[in-house]
Order: C-alpha cells, then structure tokens, then sequence
C-alpha cells in the first residue's frame, strides 16, 4: 500500500475539485437537483473545503435525478478530460452507483489492480431510491442489499479479505455469473422505484446507526455551501443529517481513525 503524502493528498483533493465542478456544470446546466454530501458536507461545515485527511468526495441525488445526469452525460460531459462510468455502461464495473473519473491519471485501489475498467481519480456519484417507511421494512430491504452488495464485491474480497474462510467463500460466490448478480442489483432498483416513501438509501453502500435509510426531505432542499472557494448546493439541513451521520460532528476523530483510502499506484 502506498502512504499519501501531503503533497501528493492535496493534488488528489484538487482534482476531486475539477470534477465537482464538472458535476456541477452539467447539473446547473441541465437543471439537476444534487447535493455534496457524507465526509464532503461535513468538510464543507467543519473546514470550509475538504477534510484535511480525506482523499475523496461524494455528491447524491435522488434516483430520477440521477437517472437524468446519465443521461445528460452522455451529451454534455468533457469526455476528453472525464469518464463517467456505472454497471450499465462499463464492463466489469460492479459498484451500485456511478464514478466520474478524470483521465490520464490513476487511483488504483488495492487488491482492485484487476479490474478491467479505467481507474483514475474520481467522486461517488451515489442515487438515493425509495425504502419502506416502516423500521423492520427497511431492515428487511437491508439484509437484500446486503447480499447483493457482498455478491458484486466477490471479485475482489476473494482476494482482500484478511479471513481465509471468507476468501473462499467470495470465491464460491464469484462463479455467479456477473451478468446475473447484475440483474439482481436491477430487480432492486425497479422495486424501489415502485412507491415514493420519506426514507431513502443507496442501495449498494451501508447506511449508519441501524436505521437503514435516510429521509428523503434532506435531498429536497439545499443551499448554498463554500468548499475549496467554490459554491455548491449541499444539504439544507445539514446540522440534522451530519447529526444523524456522524454523531457529534464538530469533534475531531482520533488521529488513528483518519484514515485514506488503502492504493497500489496513483498518479496525479
């Protein structure tokens, strides 16, 4: 694994910067509702730009607005400088939400160096789909998600896992055919999008303190949020969902827990 340095942090951060940017273009431009949130919202409030450890960003929009940023880049995206890529237009590509990559460089995640799609430097662009209101519904829909997220992550815990037991079991579950384990991540997709509920999630990433979800009215509203010295729209009440994210936000964790994302290569 290979220890970022600051320098090498901070042109990271930077060119996270350029594609929040790009994001943001595209969406001012085509009138797409999206947020900064998670370790970027709070970066924003407790920092005014990134967290200083931190080594990447995520934006979020809710599934219909998310479906018309696909779309949009299609036409509107600075393909010469970025790449977006999700399940359904990259080949081998087995994450539930979509990256914008910046070309011609690499973040090189480990024990993901076999993965055949591009992997340069790049933000989570994560949709949000309706969940059932109801507590134990939610916990139901998250044992689901759960075994399709751990069905997709195969590929690569049957090498990184430090059990040698779990190992062999992703490896077991890695003979699923891609295509089907695919279908799996669509069927739930389509099922959420069959009610509108106040409780929303990413499908294909945890969710905290054993609520399963989050409230679809904090992705509703925004207002104007300064980070790096550029404004972006975060999450109008942002003191409610870090609250509910991280607890008790305003305090520094243990600089044991300021961790960066584990990398083989990287170049900026």
């Amino acid at each position: 694994m290979i220890h970022l340095d600051d320098e090498t942090l901070r042109k990271v951060q930077l060119t996270e910067l350029e594609l929040l940017k790009e994001v943001d273009r595209i969406c001012v431009k085509c009138g797409i509702r999206y947020q900064i949130i998670a370790g970027t919202l709070l970066g924003a409030v407790r920092h005014g730009g990134f967290i200083p450890w931190d080594d990447d960003a995520d934006v979020a929009m809710l599934r219909e607005e998310y479906e018309r940023f696909r779309t949009a880049c299609g036409t509107e995206l600075d393909t010469e400088r970025f790449c977006f890529q999700d399940h359904r237009n990259t080949p081998g590509y087995r994450w539930g939400y979509g990256k914008l990559r910046m070309r011609d460089t690499l973040f090189l995640r480990e024990h993901q160096e076999h993965m055949p799609y591009e992997q340069g430097v790049f933000i989570d662009v994560f949709p949000l789909d309706s969940v059932p209101d109801s507590h134990i519904g939610r916990a139901i829909w998250n044992l689901e998600c759960f075994a399709v997220r751990k069905l997709l992550w195969a590929k690569v815990g049957k090498i990184a896992d430090r059990s040698a037991a779990k190992r062999s079991l992703y490896a077991l579950m890695d003979k699923v055919p891609e295509k089907n384990a695919l279908d799996l991540l669509d069927r739930l997709i389509r099922r959420a999008g069959e009610k509108r509920t106040a409780w929303v999630r990413i499908l294909m990433f945890p969710t905290p303190n054993r609520q399963y979800g989050y409230l679809r009215k904090w992705y509703e509203h925004d207002i104007p949020m300064t980070f790096e010295g550029t404004v972006f729209p975060g999450i109008a009440d942002y003191e409610e969902y870090l609250t509910f994210k991280f607890g008790n936000y305003r305090k520094l964790p243990p600089e044991n827990e300021r961790k960066c994302h584990p990398v083989s290569a990287i170049r900026v």
